[in-house]
């Protein structure tokens, strides 16, 4: 059964996206700014994961580029990349936010422009599109942007000191990991 939800994760996550953005109107009202950022940062993320993950395309991206033709990444090392440590993350976040510390709503935020910066980066060193960089593009550089917009001048140093860290340090794991020694793919 793990073997299947790791195959198939994605597909599940694009429904949820799609109904969690059409919930919104219901939802948010109810949320401060940093709960209602984070909330639609997950829709977004996982409307952008579908993009990204369909096919298998990221971590064969990945395994061919940055893996060098190695097996860096496996199935398994995508889920938990994405359901803990994506969804995971922004719910943490927006468990933190709501309903006094909108702030940590930043999590969120730097999640998304972190990897919008890889994409976009990636994409104009490579010159070529690689998956996700439409939806890094057109979803969470508008979103990231209104996130910090929104919740910087209301967050803590320690906020905006650890939110920015974490993005980086997962981002840096996901690197790491792809690299690190293994089979050919």
């Amino acid at each position: 059964m793990f073997a299947r939800l790791t195959a198939n994760w994605v597909y599940g996550g694009a429904l949820a996206g799609v109904l969690f953005l059409a919930l919104a109107p219901l939802v948010m009202p109810g949320l401060t700014v940093g709960g209602r950022l984070c909330y639609l940062a997950l829709g977004a993320y996982m409307l952008h994961q579908y993009e990204e993950h369909d096919n298998d395309r990221f971590r064969r991206f990945v395994n061919q580029t940055v893996a060098r033709g190695r097996a860096g990444l496996s199935p398994a090392d995508v889920f938990v990349i994405n359901i803990p440590g994506v969804w995971g993350v922004i719910g943490l976040a927006l468990w933190l936010a709501e309903p006094a510390a909108p702030g940590w709503g930043l999590i969120a935020a730097w999640l998304i422009l972190v990897n919008t910066l890889a994409h976009l980066g990636q994409a104009l060193a490579m010159r070529r599109a690689n998956p996700g960089v439409v939806t890094a593009a057109i979803l969470f550089l508008p979103l990231g942007a209104v996130m910090l917009r929104d919740l910087a001048p209301v967050a803590t140093l320690s906020q905006q000191a650890v939110s920015p860290a974490l993005a980086l340090a997962i981002h840096a794991a996901i690197m790491m990991r792809a690299m690190r020694p293994m089979r050919k793919a």
